[in-house]
């Protein structure tokens, strides 16, 4: 097993969806990130709670040499989409997305078929093959 895939073990042993994880360096200091998503959201507590069952995975098999510091955390309202799997866990929310030719869309996410994106516009339903995805997020209307 890969360490991401122990982790998803763990994650899920507390009703958690593990929705990414990415080794980030931000002011000099190496982080291992690990976003997870609840049934209505994600909690400080199921934060901290999944925080504790990885340290000492992480003790084991750290997923990188030196120093490091571990990140459990939602992904947010407003999250990056890399993966299939991303845009599942986003169905029914707001995504943009920019095409390779560089078509800009937004609108509700409405479905994943397959290999394709399915978008609600303005002008309709639009179906995108993922391959053609150069750029895509999930976004907030205030």
């Amino acid at each position: 097993m890969s360490l991401e895939q122990d982790v998803r073990s763990l994650v899920e042993s507390l009703g958690l969806r593990l929705y990414d994880t990415a080794v980030v360096t931000e002011n000099g200091e190496t982080i291992y990130r690990v976003n997870v998503l609840g049934e209505n959201g994600t909690t400080l507590d199921q934060c901290v709670e999944a925080t504790k069952l990885i340290s000492p995975l992480l003790d084991v098999t750290p997923p990188v040499q030196g120093e490091y510091r571990l990140e459990v955390s939602s992904p947010g309202i407003e999250r990056k989409l890399k993966t299939l799997d991303h845009f599942r866990l986003s169905v029914g929310e707001k995504v943009k997305l920019t095409l390779k030719d560089k078509t800009k869309l937004r609108g509700p996410l409405k479905a994943v078929e397959g290999d394709d994106i399915v978008i609600e516009t303005e002008e309709g339903d639009v179906t995108v093959p993922f391959g053609d995805i150069v750029k895509a997020a999930t976004y907030f209307e205030w």
